[in-house]
């Protein structure tokens, strides 16, 4: 059984051929996989920080695009096989992207979840070490996103499936401002936002 499997893969992927001798069957197949194979890395990996601000879905289809179309303008795979490894590729990222679109269950295997860094003003040290994100790092998006340095002014701030830190401060209480109108008789009271 599993040398029907080894042997069904290698026909299909063209593993034991030579890269001049791929046909664009095989090098479409070839870039699907490693495009299934690099979206399971990234997010087994969880590392959101090395992709910044954009979805695995996104980088991952820019690097192996990247790296596919340059191997046909060097020559060292074939033309035309490598236009359509780098098609399937595109088609790939569109319908997977569609799919996320349009069932919500999906959405986070391609693109992650948001987790919960602080909440209520107390800092969810597991989170943090799940995201990867130091107390360094979440001291500085407060400072950069919020104007502040104190976690417990924070009503949540979460690690978005982006790779940002999304930060909803707490709501202050109105400061009120008592004023004596005269001596004795009546005070006025300013609620300031």
């Amino acid at each position: 059984m599993i040398q029907v499997i080894g042997d069904t893969m290698n026909s299909a992927l063209g593993l034991s051929r030579d890269p001049q001798q791929l046909t664009l069957l095989q090098m479409g197949l070839r870039a699907i996989v490693i495009y299934a194979i690099a979206l399971g890395m990234v997010r087994v990996g969880g590392d959101r920080r090395f992709i910044a601000k954009h979805a695995a879905l996104d980088v991952l289809l820019t690097i192996i695009l990247g790296s596919t179309l340059s191997r046909a303008i060097n020559g060292s795979a074939p033309f035309f096989e490598t236009l359509g490894a780098a098609f399937a590729l595109v088609l790939l990222h569109w319908l997977l992207a569609l799919i996320a679109f349009h069932f919500d269950r999906f959405d986070p295997l391609i693109k992650g979840r948001s987790h919960v860094l602080i909440q209520d003003g107390e800092i969810n040290h597991a989170a943090m070490k799940k995201s990867h994100i130091s107390y360094r790092d979440l001291k500085s998006s407060l400072r950069l996103k919020a104007n502040l340095t104190d976690p417990s002014q924070v009503e949540q701030a979460r690690l978005e499936a982006s790779g940002e830190i999304s930060i909803i401060l707490k709501d202050k209480p109105p400061s009120v401002v008592e004023l004596p109108v005269e001596s004795g008789v009546q005070t006025v009271r300013i609620q300031l936002n």
